[in-house]
Formats: structure tokens, sequence, C-alpha cells
């Protein structure tokens, strides 16, 4: 995503905005949010492409990302899939305790690290 030292000069919102932007560019959309970045992970993890989903699944797809961009750090690890291919995950450690806007920055840098890991953006 970004040459490592120029990353480490940025702050984690400035490192936001730059993803936030490739996305936009990428998918020729409108700047994603949190909620549309994590739909957008579910739906990468879940592996089964574009389709309708429900309210309840894109609940479901958002928790999977949660779960995923957190399992980088160890806080979940994959307990397998059910029968129709969706994953499960089981908490591994204990998640800090922290107020709402520290709990959007600890996504943040996890779904960034997501992009650069998983995704080699």
């Amino acid at each position: 995503m970004l040459n490592h030292n120029i990353k480490n000069q940025l702050t984690l919102e400035q490192q936001w905005e730059v993803l936030c932007t490739k996305l936009s560019r990428n998918l020729g959309v409108k700047t994603p949010d949190l909620n549309a970045i994590l739909f957008l992970i579910g739906v990468q993890e879940l592996g089964q492409g574009k389709q309708y989903y429900s309210k309840e699944e894109k609940q479901d797809l958002m928790h999977i990302a949660i779960c995923k961009v957190l399992s980088l750090s160890g806080y979940y690890e994959l307990n397998g899939l059910d029968k129709n291919g969706w994953p499960h995950w089981e908490l591994k450690k204990k998640l800090p305790y922290i107020d709402l806007l520290s709990q959007e920055a600890f996504l943040k840098m996890h779904i960034i690290e997501y992009f650069e890991t998983e995704i080699n953006w």
C-alpha cells in the first residue's frame, strides 16, 4: 500500500485516508466508510462473490471481517466453515476495554494491516 518509510511517517488517519482513496478509485465508488470497508472485507473472506445479502447476512459479513482483521493480532482464530461455507471464529484472547473512538482507531489499524498483508496493497 505504502512504502514502509513513508507509512511510518503518516498518522493512522492519514494512512486511513490513503486506503479509503485507493478503495474508492479501484472500486469506482464514493469514499467508503468504516462499515462499508468491513462489509467488503467480509465479502472477500466469505469468497462467494458479489450477490444479494440480507440485512442479517450483511451484519454477519461485518462480523467475519472484524474477526479476520483482529485475527492478525491473535484475538480470533478461524474455527472452520459451516455447511454453507461461512467461516466461524473463536475468541482467543480478551479484547481490550477501550472507548468508542479508540475502538474505531483499533479497527482502522487492523484494517490497514489486513490490506497490507492479506491483499498486498
